[in-house]
């Protein structure tokens, strides 16, 4: 996948959450055009990094 740019519109990916007791799929697409998303990527909690 080739490198994003700051400004760029993301691709298109789903991944698994959790809302309260409700498991589900968020899918970047059911918001796209309707509200804002930041996307924030770190290191899992439990690791050393």
């Amino acid at each position: 996948m080739p490198e994003i740019e700051v400004g760029q519109p993301a691709p298109e990916f789903e991944l698994p959450c959790v809302t309260g007791e409700e498991k589900g799929t968020f899918k970047l697409a059911d918001l796209r055009g309707k509200k804002n998303v930041v996307l924030c990527f770190y290191a899992l909690d439990w690791t050393p990094t």
